[in-house]
């Protein structure tokens, strides 16, 4: 082979060789994990909206690999999937750590919305007492059984804050304390007419 055909096939080689451009294997699993660190730490309830975008970023560098893995070696240039998997990565770490934060937030906000609905609770249980048996036996009994079922549901905030569902124990929990506070008005209804039915009863001479 002449020369310069050997230099022009030498050149070619070494051109081809440095143009078979390899995927960023490692940055692409660092945002992999990276996504799923964040996922597991509740960005996804505690910062849907961000976690949503991330995903998005993820999904594009996934693309963009796949595109760059079908094109012909000398052609092939993953410095986009590159900057998608550093930008991920780096986007996913901020989420975490605002998740983070978020969720203490929230667990405060659920522990103290868990002690508001045990104290109505309690306040209506002692009520429950006090309620009045007569001739509205029925519904008496219906209001009893409403308090029986809201200190059941007070099992269901603990599960949920068990599982650091959060915003789902705090909207639990305030729903069984204006549950309670509106059976507590109807047992206080209910007292209220005993007493004015017994203040204007005739006095016996």
């Amino acid at each position: 082979m002449p020369i310069r055909q050997t230099m022009v096939f030498l050149f070619l080689t070494s051109l081809l060789a440095g143009g078979c451009a390899k995927p960023p294997s490692e940055q692409i699993e660092a945002a992999e994990k990276a996504v799923k660190e964040a996922q597991e730490s509740g960005a996804n309830l505690y910062a849907p909206e961000e976690y949503a975008k991330l995903e998005g970023t993820l999904e594009a560098m996934k693309k963009e690999t796949a595109e760059q893995d079908s094109k012909f070696g000398l052609f092939k240039d993953y410095g986009k999937a590159e900057q998608l998997a550093a930008s991920t990565s780096t986007e996913a770490a901020r989420i975490q750590a605002e998740t983070t934060t978020k969720k203490e937030e929230a667990k405060a906000a659920a522990l103290q919305a868990q002690q508001v609905a045990q104290d109505a609770v309690s306040s209506t249980l002692q009520l429950v007492d006090k309620a009045p048996v007569g001739k509205d036996r029925a519904a008496i009994e219906a209001i009893k059984n409403d308090a029986d079922a809201l200190k059941a549901s007070l099992a269901e905030v603990q599960m949920a804050i068990d599982k650091e569902d959060y915003p789902a124990a705090q909207a639990q929990a305030k729903a069984i304390d204006e549950k309670s506070r509106a059976v507590s008005t109807e047992i206080q209804t209910a007292l209220a007419k005993v007493h004015k039915g017994k203040s204007s009863s005739p006095r016996r001479n």
